[in-house]
């Protein structure tokens, strides 16, 4: 999934710039490119229940899931 289904999937860039503390700008560009990792780590257990388990931790972050949820284990 891309940075602009992901940010639509979430609410818009107004929303998703309140939920990581940037500006709405900020987000809005994402969508010609990547969320920041930081940024991503943040805003992915939200994207996991808002697609309903679709888009999951695990699969957005398969080598590392363990290390920043290791409840996930």
């Amino acid at each position: 999934m891309n940075a602009t289904a992901i940010i639509k999937l979430l609410g818009g860039c107004t929303r998703v710039s309140k939920m990581v503390g940037v500006s709405v700008p900020a987000v809005s560009m994402w969508q010609n490119g990547d969320i920041p990792m930081d940024k991503l780590v943040m805003l992915a257990a939200t994207l996991e229940k808002e697609s309903h388990g679709l888009i999951t931790r695990k699969s957005l972050f398969p080598n590392t899931y363990r290390l920043i949820w290791p409840e996930l284990e």
